[in-house]
């Protein structure tokens, strides 16, 4: 251990970044941080050790198992860099949500001071969009994405789609452990990466599995993301950003550069 470097123990390191002591040890059996150990075998955070928490704490903090975790920083091409890029694309989502939340309560502190009175429609709008999560529930799914898709599909084509048999539970837990893994794979910045290839192929799959491997309605589908993630309003509680479909557009162009 370097005299000139500061070292901070379990607790301090747990105060600092706002964790327990129980969580870095659970990092530590995960094989996510190695402390080093002082002479009297003590543990001890150095620079490389809390960059590395940084990592894990930003990860977690989009929605990535601790598996998923481990498996991408076990890569050679995962760095602090790269998951501060990551990083930094979430945090602009999550910006442009509290910009507009904020503008919703500076106006309605506005209306109160003038005198007037809020309608329920106004507490309604100002509940919504100030204090629940980003995530959107199965009905704001729906009210985002009902109205854009009737402006891509027909009539017959949506009761078509509609009865299409699969399990749409079992679907949408797919869509979100590939959602979970693009994300991992985008962070290390390559698409013709083993994983980011293995991340492509289920991506088609499922989309194939939606769109009974018609093209066209494939298309469309695309056509509705791209409208509903350039809505400010709607993109923010979007599990899915451009960066993501892009990378995965490179994933995909790969694959067919194989043969698949």
């Amino acid at each position: 251990m370097d005299p000139r470097v500061r070292y901070l123990s379990p607790a301090e390191a747990a105060k600092k970044l706002g964790v327990s002591v129980k969580a870095l040890r659970l990092y530590e059996s995960r094989g996510l941080v190695a402390p080093l150990r002082t002479r009297a075998d003590w543990r001890a955070y150095g620079p490389e050790q809390m960059a590395r928490l940084h990592q894990i704490l930003a990860l977690k903090r989009m929605g990535l198992s601790l598996v998923r975790i481990a498996e991408m920083l076990s890569g050679k091409t995962s760095t602090l860099e790269s998951v501060l890029a990551l990083q930094e694309q979430v945090l602009a989502g999550e910006s442009q949500r509290v910009s507009h939340a904020l503008a919703l309560v500076r106006a309605a502190r506005t209306r109160l001071a003038s005198g007037d009175a809020l309608s329920i429609d106004d507490l309604a709008t100002l509940t919504k969009e100030t204090t629940m999560t980003t995530k959107a529930t199965p009905e704001e799914m729906k009210a985002i994405f009902d109205p854009i898709s009737a402006k891509y599909f027909t009539p017959e084509e949506t009761k078509a789609l509609s009865a299409r048999k699969f399990d749409q539970a079992e679907a949408s837990a797919q869509w979100e452990q590939v959602i979970a893994d693009a994300k991992a794979a985008m962070a290390k910045g390559d698409p013709a990466s083993p994983a980011a290839l293995d991340v492509a192929r289920r991506w088609k799959a499922l989309v194939e599995q939606f769109s009974g491997g018609d093209a066209a309605i494939a298309g469309k589908v695309r056509a509705v993301w791209n409208e509903a993630m350039a809505d400010p309003a709607a993109a923010p509680k979007l599990p899915l950003n451009p960066e993501v479909f892009a990378f995965m557009a490179k994933a995909q162009a790969k694959l067919k550069e194989l043969g698949e």
